[in-house]
């Protein structure tokens, strides 16, 4: 039987006196990356027995709202990638990146794909 491999990633959050995220940093030893700062996540899992996700959104205070929307936009994008790898569902994909598009250009996201 082959070795099982593991890998981690490391989320750490520092933490203003009212618990507020100032600071968040990640770690992946097997992509190469070490402490690298984030102004922003989105974490989900998804809980096989409960049929449901999980999940964990953090944003640093200093976060831009501009920043913020963008983030998001590009988010949207990339769960739209996810899905069609995940589902082979081109219809529907095709309706997610019509609302990426809509999303983006409501925000005034001009060339933000």
């Amino acid at each position: 039987m082959a070795k099982l491999h593991t890998a981690e990633i490391i989320l750490t959050v520092g933490l203003d006196e009212n618990r507020v995220p100032e600071k968040l940093t990640w770690s992946a030893q097997d992509g190469g990356i070490d402490h690298e700062e984030a102004k922003a996540m989105l974490l989900s899992v998804w809980d096989g027995d409960k049929k449901e996700s999980l999940k964990i959104d953090l944003w640093t205070k200093d976060m831009p709202v501009d920043d913020m929307k963008i983030f998001f936009h590009q988010t949207l994008v990339s769960l739209s990638d996810t899905f069609m790898k995940a589902t082979q569902d081109e219809k529907m994909t095709a309706t997610m990146k019509d609302f990426c598009d809509y999303f983006a250009e409501h925000l005034g996201l001009t060339g933000a794909s």
